[in-house]
């Protein structure tokens, strides 16, 4: 089928996620039909999904959980109907994919953000860090995250304010207080090693060894400039309103999920409660800035 040769024509991605199916419980809600709802993903193995599938079981779902090898596949076989609804990334990264793509995937349930983080060996604050090099990953999805950190952190100081992807012409050089140098995010832990600060991706500190408590500083998950890293599950447009996917998307906030969650992210990962609107407001404006 169509899927077999997506996967196995697919690649790992260095970034950052059958037919329409039903709840076999009663309390699903309307659904396409009597099959289990399929859900994408990009880290089945991780100790939150078997959770999940444990809870999502007692509240009556009849679910299938399919890992995807890279990140753009989970959102093809999902416009293809392939799957049901995935959960693997932000906003931003479905807005540049809908953009890019010409699709019209919708979050329906946000999930978590995963801060991302500044850290200097052998430094507890921010303290000392005027004129130092800073870090940072070079690639489309963490570079402006990663400027924007520092520009809370109150190190860099934009041309223009509120940029949601700001690059490096975009940098006052002249008012910031660090140098930004970009880097493959793979190479962020070695420059941390050599005593350099750095804005390293959780995903490179577990390979790094290092613990991600020891941050000096991180984006607020709270604030309007970490709204595109909110991560959710998406659905097809024509399937927004299936309340058996809303209701089971909202299995991810019980509280066992929670603390698989919580423990596959060592306590980085912070919760997100939004409204379907909400997020889809969020989507709209990033697609624009994109």
């Amino acid at each position: 089928m169509y899927l077999r040769r997506i996967l196995a024509a697919a690649s790992v991605s260095v970034i950052a996620a059958t037919g329409l199916a039903a709840c076999s419980s009663d309390s699903s809600g309307d659904s396409a039909s009597n099959g289990p709802i399929t859900i994408g993903t990009t880290d089945a193995s991780k100790k939150a999904w078997a959770a999940f599938e444990d809870e999502a079981k007692k509240e009556g779902f009849d679910i299938k959980i399919q890992n995807f090898s890279d990140y753009n596949t989970p959102n093809q076989a999902l416009d293809q109907g392939e799957i049901d609804t995935n959960n693997f990334q932000h906003l931003k990264f479905l807005a540049e994919y809908n953009k890019g793509n010409g699709t019209d995937l919708v979050p329906i349930v946000a999930t978590e953000i995963v801060p991302l983080a500044l850290f200097w060996k052998d430094h507890d604050s921010l303290d000392g860090i005027e004129g130092q090099e800073i870090a940072i990953p070079n690639d489309a999805t963490n570079q402006g995250r990663a400027i924007n950190v520092l520009v809370q952190a109150g190190l860099v100081t934009l041309k223009e304010e509120g940029l949601i992807t700001p690059g490096l012409p975009d940098i006052d050089e002249a008012a910031s207080k660090v140098k930004v140098t970009p880097v493959d995010a793979a190479q962020t832990p070695a420059a941390y090693g050599e005593g350099k600060p750095a804005v390293i991706n959780n995903s490179f500190l577990d390979r790094a060894g290092i613990d991600p408590k020891t941050s000096i500083f991180q984006d607020d998950p709270n604030s309007k400039e970490a709204e595109p890293y909110i991560n959710a599950f998406v659905v097809r447009a024509a399937d927004a309103d299936r309340e058996d996917l809303k209701k089971l998307a909202e299995v991810w906030h019980t509280q066992p999920v929670q603390d698989a969650v919580a423990e596959d992210s060592k306590g980085t990962s912070v919760p997100v409660e939004r409204t379907p609107e909400e997020l889809q407001t969020i989507l709209e404006r990033v697609q624009e800035q994109s």
